[in-house]
Formats: C-alpha cells, sequence, structure tokens
C-alpha cells in the first residue's frame, strides 16, 4: 500500500481516537453554571456584599425549600431543574464544593453580577472570576478523577450562562454616560468572548446562553417609570432598545466562536420571545398576574424591598405565589422558571436553537 494510503488511514483513525461520545459515557453529562441571580444558588452567601445582592432570608425559598437559600425566587431556579430533567443531582454553589460532589458540575453565578468587571464591582463575582473559579475547579477534577476522566468530563458538559442585564441596569442611575450604546455593547461582548473562550481553552465545548428578556418592562422599571410620571407606568423601552442589541449581537457572536474553535457548539435560549408573550398574555401560560408581583411594595409592588432587608423595609406578600410570574420586581417564581426549563429542555428551533438541551446534553464532542 502507498505511503500516502497509510497516511490516511492515520489521520482518519486519530480524528476517530479525539472523539468524545458523550452519550456513551457511565455517567449523565455535566453542568455547569455561570451569570447572575437568575442562576445563583447562593454563592452570594458566601462573599462580602449587602442584602440588595442577597435573598437568603424569608420569604426568599419559601414555596420548594421552605427556608431561604439564597435563589432569588420561592424556590427552585433554571438551573435545579434542567438538573432534574439530565437526572444529575442539585449542582452547589461553588463556595460549597468542599463538602459536596462536584464530578457532576458546580454553579458559579452570582447575584449582581454582569459581563463588566465594573458591574457591580466590590459587591459580585464578576464573569471573569466566575471563569477563574472554573479553572480552579477543572484542577479539582483533575486531581480528584484524574486526567483523562476530567478530560472526558469537561468536554461532555453543558456550560450555561445569564448574563448581560445587569450591565445595563447599572447605566440607570447615570444622567451621562461616556460610551455610546454600541461602544458599551461592544465591551460587554468582548469580555463574555473572553470568558467564552476560556471555558474552551480548559476543555468546554457545549454552550447555552439566555439572550435578555425586554428589560424595560421588568416591574421594577415599569414602577420607577410610574414615579417619573410615565402615564400607568408603560415599559422603559430605552432599557429595552439595548436588550435588543445586546440579543442580535449574541448569535453573530457565537457563530463567530464556532468557526474559530474547533467543536464549539452553542445553543440559545430565546428569554425575549417567551418574557414577552407571558408578559402579554399571562393566562395561556397559567398565571393570572404578570404586571403586579408577588412580594414589594409601591406601585406594582415594584419597589425592591421583598424580605424588608435592603434600603425599603417595608413589604406586601401575595397569598398565593401561582397565581404571580414574578416573585419579586426583578424575579420570576419558581414556577415561571420551571416553565422555561421545560421550553429550554425540549423545546421547539422557534425558542431554542439550534439545539434543545435535551439533544445537547446527547451531542458528542
Amino acid at each position: 500500500m502507498s505511503t500516502l494510503f497509510h497516511f490516511c488511514i492515520f489521520i482518519l483513525v486519530a480524528s476517530f481516537a479525539t472523539t468524545v461520545l458523550c452519550h456513551e459515557r457511565p455517567h449523565q453529562a455535566a453542568l455547569f453554571v455561570f451569570g447572575d441571580s437568575i442562576f445563583d444558588p447562593g454563592n452570594n452567601n458566601y462573599i462580602n456584599t449587602t442584602a440588595d445582592f442577597q435573598a437568603n432570608y424569608f420569604p426568599y425559598g419559601e414555596s420548594f425549600f421552605k427556608y431561604p437559600t439564597g435563589r432569588a425566587s420561592d424556590g427552585r431556579l433554571i438551573p435545579d431543574f434542567i438538573a432534574e430533567y439530565a437526572h444529575l443531582p442539585l449542582i452547589p454553589p461553588y463556595f460549597e464544593i468542599g463538602k459536596k460532589h462536584f464530578v457532576h458540575g458546580v454553579n458559579f453565578a452570582s447575584g449582581g453580577s454582569g459581563c463588566l468587571a465594573e458591574t457591580g464591582r466590590g459587591f459580585v463575582i464578576d464573569l471573569k472570576t466566575q471563569l477563574e473559579y472554573f479553572k480552579d475547579v477543572a484542577k479539582l477534577l483533575k486531581k480528584k478523577v484524574g486526567r483523562t476522566e476530567s478530560k472526558q468530563i469537561l468536554s461532555c458538559a453543558v456550560y450555561i450562562f445569564s448574563t448581560g442585564s445587569n450591565d445595563y441596569f447599572a447605566l440607570l442611575p447615570n444622567s451621562t454616560f461616556s460610551f455610546s450604546d454600541n461602544e458599551y455593547l461592544q465591551m460587554i461582548m468582548g469580555n463574555l468572548t473572553s470568558v467564552l473562550k476560556g471555558v474552551y481553552k480548559d476543555g468546554g465545548r457545549k454552550f447555552v446562553m439566555l439572550n435578555l428578556a425586554p428589560l424595560g418592562c421588568l416591574p421594577i422599571l415599569r414602577a420607577l417609570n410610574l414615579q417619573k410620571g410615565v402615564t400607568n407606568g408603560s415599559c422603559m423601552e430605552e432599557v429595552t432598545n439595548m436588550a435588543k442589541m445586546f440579543n442580535s449581537a449574541l448569535p453573530k457572536m457565537l457563530k463567530q466562536l464556532e468557526k474559530q474553535l474547533p467543536g464549539f457548539k452553542h445553543t440559545i435560549f430565546n428569554t425575549f420571545k417567551v418574557s414577552a408573550e407571558t408578559y402579554d398574555n399571562p393566562t395561556k401560560y397559567g398565571f393570572k398576574i404578570s404586571d403586579t408581583v408577588c412580594c414589594g411594595t409601591g406601585p406594582f409592588r415594584g419597589i425592591f424591598s421583598c424580605g424588608g432587608k435592603g434600603q425599603v423595609k417595608e413589604y406586601e406578600l401575595c397569598k398565593n405565589v401561582k397565581d404571580y410570574l414574578f416573585f419579586d420586581s426583578v424575579h420570576p417564581t419558581e414556577l415561571a422558571y420551571q416553565q422555561c426549563a421545560k421550553l429550554m429542555w425540549n423545546g421547539t428551533l422557534e425558542v431554542v436553537a439550534p439545539h434543545n438541551l435535551k439533544s445537547l446534553f446527547e451531542l458528542s464532542t
């Protein structure tokens, strides 16, 4: 046989040797979680911060855990449900891995954090610091299970991100800002790209991104608009428009990474579409109330005061949380998170594309 033929056979065998068949692993693929309060299971309990960036007090956690865990909801969050659907245990906060197994994944999310280090600086764990924590976990995993198994765990794992909202909320108190909207967007995307590349460098291959909801329609911003004298407390459109810019840039950035990085796979959950439809037609999704929140004070109960531990001490608590889309003025109820998780897990291309999470967990790398 010719030398060229032997060379081709060698390349073919080598390519198969480096393919990891994730669906043939003895254990289900792990889940690593990054982002903000939408995903934070209690990491902020362990850092020096303020009550505004924590949810470790009553009535948070009242519906499922029956005590406050640090999750900004009445119960479980999206990663908790995704773990359940993937037959994984609850994914532990980074600061609890010393007393819990972490071969199934780790949650690094921090309430109040954004893509930019300046967002919530001094009170949160920014995205690049979350990346550093992930690198620490990758080293610990290698020590625990060995190089071959840790490499397989990291390459078969799913990496899910919820980030960007707080970068735009950070602009609200400022009357002037030194960057244009597009310049600010490029800063956000630059940091996010850097973090995704960092996870990829340590073995990550399968990425899930949540795009941004119509941020200007969150109860906290509608209440702020009403306080400003805007009729009926309508949505703050300038903030929603920034979210739309982020959502337009996100798939372009991910497709570029897919071209640059061999084996890089991604999917996007259309939080904007799902949220907008639920705001406008709550009964279709099993809710009675989408404008007023369960726990808070003021117009729409949209003043951030749930639990009375922050700057505002007074708050009201609804009688039946299952009627509500929002638990507090920013964060959805457990039921709303569960509905999103179901759509992420086995939804159609209309809401999660190009893969739903069920198929992404099974994809080979």
